[in-house]
């Protein structure tokens, strides 16, 4: 197979690479073992941690800094993008994210500082938003977004509060009328991986609230309270966010981009790949390699891969023939596979996959962990994903 154009589009290896080093590697393997190949790096995220980085690095930018309330109520510095077409980029993990606390406070901490991130990039002239809502600290429902935008909580008393998880139970009345003018003059879009509803036993709270550190009568308060929200904001707004998929996403933040921001949710890797031409750039190319650190069904469905896959499948790209192999890249057959369309092949750091899932859906797979154990693959990555891609360039050559 001759190999012209290479397009490397990879997701973070978590906890091991980001997307940008994969991406890198990747590259410098192709360039060795094909010379005059075109090499386009797109490094990808699902919307999580590493999506302001991912994002301002493939479509061109600026990062800033301000100041904001962290999940645990102390001052610190979040970052924001605002990319070349004048689009803020704005990673919640920044300002209300686990790693932005000391500890876990699963009923106290809110998405406050993730309000005081929109101000500043309003601030800087942006109308435009892309929000990548993944790694959350918070269950509360986007209130402390909101109530830092000017949305006004009381109680039953008619005292006004900034609700957090372990308070939503306490809100009343919902006022918007203070909500920030400048708002009803932008566009917001949510990147998310998740469907999860507002709450029940798939919600917020029950699903997401453990790793928050909440206990399982944190959970129960975390779900009753988000329950609670939800009836008043389809009472306020008219509409039924609890059950709309993506609603429970970062804590229910999903629901509050809604209801206050008219947010329109969508899957992060998706809209990352679209944001990044994915679409026009892959037209003329030979093969796609992509990877993760561990490719299981849920890769299939909402990640990187997934999103890969689902432009692949629009017809107009241009067509394969079968390369055969293990995982049958360019086969025609299965729903869902990239049939007729630019090869796929994946490295990742091990695989969960079986091998009729893998050809159905016209994805070649290598391994990191191949011939060594999955530690040993962790403890040095870069060599064992270089010894990856030098195998993959190889096979599908």
């Amino acid at each position: 197979m001759e190999l012209g154009k290479i397009i490397v589009a990879p997701d973070s290896y978590k906890g091991v690479m980001s997307s940008k080093r994969a991406a890198d590697i990747i590259g410098e393997e192709i360039a060795s073992a094909v010379p005059d190949c075109v090499i386009v790096k797109i490094p990808v995220a699902d919307g999580g941690e590493g999506s302001l980085e991912t994002i301002i690095s493939s479509t061109g930018g600026v990062c800033y800094k301000t100041p904001v309330v962290s999940p645990g109520d102390n001052i610190i510095d979040a970052s924001f993008g605002i990319t070349d077409s004048g689009t803020a980029v704005l990673e919640m993990a920044q300002s209300s994210g686990l790693a932005r606390q000391n500890g876990l406070h699963p009923l106290t901490s809110c998405t406050y500082g993730f309000g005081q991130l929109i101000i500043a990039a309003l601030d800087r002239g942006a109308r435009s938003f892309i929000l990548c809502v993944g790694g959350s600290a918070t269950t509360d429902g986007g209130c402390g977004m909101a109530a830092a935008l000017g949305v006004t909580f009381r109680d039953k008393h008619g005292r006004s509060f900034i609700p957090c998880g372990g308070t939503l139970t306490d809100i009343a009345d919902i006022g918007a009328s203070g909500l920030d003018t400048r708002v009803g003059e932008s566009v917001f879009t949510v990147m998310c991986d998740v469907d999860n509803p507002l709450h029940g036993t798939n919600g917020a709270a029950h699903v997401y609230g453990p790793q928050k550190g909440a206990s399982p009568v944190g959970v129960a308060l975390l779900d009753d309270g988000l329950k609670h929200y939800g009836s008043l904001l389809r009472s306020r707004f008219g509409v039924n966010y609890a059950e709309i998929p993506g609603a429970g996403a970062a804590g229910g933040l999903g629901a509050g981009c809604m209801a206050f921001l008219n947010a329109k949710l969508v899957r992060g890797s998706e809209a990352i790949l679209e944001l990044c031409g994915f679409r026009e750039r892959v037209k003329d190319a030979d093969l796609v390699i992509t990877g993760e650190g561990r490719l299981d069904e849920q890769s299939f469905s909402g990640k990187v891969l997934s999103g890969i896959l689902s432009i692949l499948s629009v017809p107009g790209a241009r067509g394969v023939a079968d390369t055969g192999g293990s995982g049958g890249a360019g086969s025609t057959g299965g729903a869902g596979s990239a049939r007729a369309n630019v090869p796929v092949c994946s490295i990742c750091g091990t695989s969960l996959c079986t091998e009729a899932l893998l050809k159905q859906r016209g994805v070649v797979v290598f391994e990191t962990s191949a011939g060594v154990t999955e530690a040993e693959s962790m403890r040095d990555p870069e060599k064992y994903l270089r010894i990856a891609a030098r195998k993959a360039i190889t096979s599908m050559m």
